[in-house]
């Protein structure tokens, strides 16, 4: 009788594991917008530096073309070991002009689009790439690597020294 009920417990809990496993995690990341500082910016006589005291740091700025701050706010869900998923984005975009005065706000969402190029942390790499099965088939212990796959020196001097 022991030995059922121990069998039963057991089994419980491990369902109860495998059910928590798959609860999914929900993250609030960057920027979370207040209402009354977002009112209280006034186009054409606050600047960035007003902007900032009122909003905080932008979690982007504009590299190339209009002068823009970017708070972005998004909520994102995990399930498990999967890759997470964007339930929700919202982006406000303050635009300036040269004199880095406030022109224009917009507010944004996932509905709008791709509105700002996010970094994406990953690094190109020049030169040919191998697959794990080349790298291994390629890796000779103790042979240093051949001299044809050498790169030359992207940033100029392609000429003899001296020159």
């Amino acid at each position: 009788m022991v030995h059922r009920g121990m069998k039963k417990l057991v089994l419980s809990a491990l369902c109860l594991m495998m059910l928590t496993g798959c609860t999914p995690v929900i993250s609030q990341r960057g920027y979370l917008p207040d209402p009354d500082a977002e009112a209280g910016i006034d186009v054409g006589k606050d600047n960035k530096t007003t902007i900032e005291a009122k909003l905080g740091d932008p979690s982007l700025e504009a590299t190339f073309g209009k002068d823009a701050w970017y708070y972005v706010s998004s909520v994102e869900k995990q399930v498990a070991f999967f890759n997470p998923t964007v339930e929700s984005r919202h982006i406000l975009a303050i635009y300036f002009d040269k004199d880095g005065k406030v022109i224009g706000m917009k507010h944004y969402g996932l509905q709008d689009g791709h509105v700002v190029a996010f970094e994406t942390r990953t690094t190109p790499a020049r030169g040919r790439e191998l697959t794990f099965l080349q790298q291994l088939f390629n890796a000779t212990p103790g042979v240093a690597g051949s001299t044809d796959q050498q790169e030359q020196n992207p940033g100029g001097g392609g000429g003899p020294p001296g020159t």
